[in-house]
């Protein structure tokens, strides 16, 4: 195919995939673009990127500034929810190719009046775009630059910066080309910042041996709101099937009285659109929806789209599942894991239309009771284009939608989920233990493209994965699993009561809770206070008063000599917000070290006076030096600096 355009674009960022996915951001972010721009010869390019909001007609433009070796960038700042379009444009700027060729005769004392009766043709069409008092000056170039008697005039103003401001002002893009469009997709910034509270809400009574209802959960709001949480997640809340019940501990054979597994959707008392009875009505939970939100939290629901053996789909759907020849269905299975309470979806069914619109109107249901926020449940047994389907058409009406993607499975198949449109995703940070592991799994997250799409949820443990490093762990090693999250992900979250109270025995051999909560009613002290509930809520608060930490990509390793000590910087983006933090991966011993502060980040020189404050103790240090001694014990393994400079 023929083409006249001279500029090449090549290497635009951000961008997914070619652009065949769409970057996230969220409201009031930056997005930085780059590109190589360039041109044969040697004219003189320029470059643009232009952006609009999905609601706007006109494209916004914001002119490129060349870096080195024709590599170009600029920024812009996205300022609504919703979807954004962004391109980058490139050209010959003839105008000031001619004023670069000019100066360069003039400084060599070539006569130039030719070049000024060329420079008028390149002022003549700015006349119809020009404000009043720069149409005069334009039309004084215009008339001296033909006038031989005022020839010092017209080279000395051909020269000028005034006429340069114009040309760039207003670039004629003469056989101007365009990059193809990409998408960004803004969030609310709970989409970037959120701290989790999850329990079971058939946990929550005072009476032990006695089922928890949503009355019983709306006494613990004012305590999970004080400990800095504003969001609470519950896992599955509908009627529970009764054929194939779980025992406790995840046993096949279930007494009268056993309450099942949460997940085990569907029974004679309804599917996912109705409430488990012994938890309350659906006019309770909106209750406690709307007493959640007068506290500033969120309550989160779990989206688990599988069904008990008696769940009324069974009945009035049967399409939907995959029948044998011997008229079973395959329970699910999630090696090497087994749930024979539970049926999988047929998602090849013929009826999938259906099935589909039947999935959205679930969501849409509960988005009608009041909640804006679904944990999804094992999303990569679904199929991608599905969620991509389901996730968009929410987003379309309701915009303020986030989902967190539980995908503890392959890497490529994590971030598949996330380019599809999962806001949030669970992650291997719950088995990232030492040093190597975690600046390796930083790295990857905040310098590789993932930065661009998939927003990381730090859980040190869930009801699913009692990790090997908290079985029979200390208090320290809790406080430094949740410092560690707290600081270096934006989005964390704990399965709440099991871990503020250090409950950790588990199956032998394996990463599991024994008898888990997963499969039966549990009675708690909610009125425990330990250190680790006081450290939560004080890192909670400084979460909340610190910009560098409601961010995730912002950070940089700091040099540390001690492999159990690591050392990181974070900033916001106006850089208003330093914070240095370290922690102690030691949970039995005192260790010291000398970290080497990021000079050039901070902007400063060795010598100059640094003083760090630890957010926690109050206690303030005098630094000069570009290396500083450390010291951190078990009983408070970190520090949480704020750098004043």
């Amino acid at each position: 195919m023929q083409n006249q355009k001279r500029v090449i674009i090549d290497y635009v960022s951000p961008q997914i995939n070619g652009g065949n996915f769409f970057i996230k951001r969220v409201i009031n972010e930056v997005i930085s673009v780059k590109a190589h721009v360039l041109v044969d010869g040697h004219d003189v390019i320029a470059s643009s990127v232009l952006f609009k909001h999905e609601n706007m007609r006109k494209w916004n433009e914001v002119r490129m500034q060349h870096i080195e070796n024709d590599e170009w960038s600029t920024s812009f700042t996205v300022e609504k929810q919703g979807f954004y379009t962004y391109k980058v444009e490139g050209w010959v700027d003839y105008a000031l190719n001619w004023q670069h060729g000019i100066e360069r005769k003039i400084d060599d004392n070539q006569y130039v009046k030719s070049e000024l009766l060329e420079g008028r043709e390149y002022l003549k069409p700015l006349l119809k775009k020009a404000t009043a008092s720069e149409k005069k000056y334009i039309q004084n170039c215009i008339d001296i630059f033909a006038d031989e008697s005022k020839y010092d005039q017209a080279i000395a103003e051909a020269k000028s910066i005034a006429l340069h401001d114009i040309f760039f002002k207003y670039p004629q893009k003469h056989l101007a080309n365009t990059t193809r469009d990409f998408k960004i997709y803004v969030d609310r910034k709970k989409a970037l910042f959120s701290t989790w509270y999850e329990f079971f809400p058939r946990s929550s009574s005072e009476v032990e041996g006695q089922h928890g209802t949503f009355k019983d959960c709306e006494r613990l709001l004012p305590r999970i709101s004080e400990m800095g949480f504003d969001t609470l997640y519950f896992p599955p809340v509908h009627p529970i099937g009764e054929v194939n019940r779980k025992g406790r501990n995840n046993t096949t054979e279930a007494n009268d009285d056993d309450a099942g597994s949460a997940w085990g959707i569907g029974s004679k008392y309804g599917g996912h659109k109705d409430i488990h009875p012994q938890l309350g009505t659906v006019e309770d939970f909106k209750a406690l929806v709307q007493k959640a939100k007068d506290l500033n939290i969120e309550v989160a629901m779990d989206y688990a789209l599988q069904a008990a053996p008696d769940h009324p789909w069974v009945k009035a759907h049967p399409d939907w599942f995959k029948w044998r020849p011997d008229g079973t269905v395959q329970y699910a299975e999630n090696p090497p894991k087994k749930y024979q309470d539970i049926l999988p979806i047929y998602w090849e069914s013929e009826d999938y239309k259906n099935l589909w619109q039947e999935c959205l109107d679930i969501l849409l249901y509960w988005i009608d009771c009041g909640i804006n926020v679904f944990r999804v449940d094992n999303p990569h047994t679904k199929p991608y284009y599905f969620w991509n389907w389901i996730i968009d058409e929410v987003k379309k009406q309701y915009p303020d939608v986030i989902f967190l993607a539980e995908a503890f499975t392959k890497p490529k198949v994590m971030q598949q989920l996330a380019k599809q449109g999962y806001t949030q995703s669970y992650t291997y940070f719950t088995w990232r233990n030492n040093k190597h592991e975690l600046i390796s799994y930083m790295t990857e997250l905040t310098q590789t493209d993932q930065r661009e799409y998939m927003r990381p949820n730090f859980w040190p443990n869930t009801p699913d994965i009692n990790p090997y490093h908290l079985q029979g762990a200390n208090e320290s090693k809790y406080i430094q699993r949740y410092v560690l999250a707290a600081t270096l992900s934006s989005n964390i979250g704990i399965y709440g009561p099991v871990f503020e109270q250090q409950i950790d025995e588990a199956i032998p051999g394996k990463e599991e809770y024994f008898m888990s909560e997963k499969f039966e009613v549990k009675f708690y002290d909610w009125t425990i206070q330990n250190k680790l509930t006081a450290i939560i809520s004080k890192v909670n608060a400084i979460r909340h008063n610190h910009d560098a930490l409601q961010q995730t990509n912002n950070i940089k390793f700091c040099h540390i000599e001690n492999d159990n000590l690591i050392a990181f910087y974070k900033w916001n983006e106006a850089k208003t917000d330093e914070l240095l933090i370290i922690v102690s991966l030691d949970q039995y011993y005192l260790q010291q070290g000398t970290v080497q502060l990021p000079l050039a980040d901070l902007g400063i020189n060795a010598g100059h006076q640094v003083t760090v404050s630890d957010l926690i103790t109050g206690s303030s240090y005098n630094w000069h030096d570009e290396w500083n001694f450390v010291e951190l014990h078990p009983t408070l393994p970190f520090h949480i600096f704020k750098i004043n400079k």
